[in-house]
């Protein structure tokens, strides 16, 4: 019997990311999120990653490195990036699902305010 993959690559995404608490975004589906920042040769990134918090452990204040630094929103345009509060526009690097743990990584895109 073939083994079944541990890495799938996903095209479905969360339409909406709101920011919910220190380090985490709620999707429409009520799952949470956990980001890290990361830049790789200048480009800014974001991994999130899809955990269950249960509600009660999330903290219902946003740091000021939080508010000041990271998105309120992204929203998913059709066919498309994704687009922040601040009209800026992050392209889906990748999306997969490994061992169960749902991965995606956001870049911020050049010039994105022009596209």
């Amino acid at each position: 019997m073939a083994e079944l993959p541990s890495k799938v690559h996903l095209n479905s995404h969360p339409i909406c990311l709101r920011i919910c608490g220190h380090s985490v975004y709620g999707d429409e589906d009520q799952r949470t999120w956990l980001h890290l920042v990361m830049e790789t040769g200048g480009v800014l990134q974001v991994r999130l990653r899809q955990e269950d918090i249960p509600s009660g452990h999330i903290s219902l204040t946003t740091s000021p490195l939080t508010s000041s630094s990271m998105p309120l929103t992204w929203m998913l345009k059709l066919g498309g990036p994704y687009m922040d509060h601040m009209y800026w526009f992050w392209r889906i690097v990748h999306h997969v699902k490994d061992n169960g743990v749902e991965e995606m990584i956001l870049e911020l895109m050049e010039d994105s305010q022009d596209v």
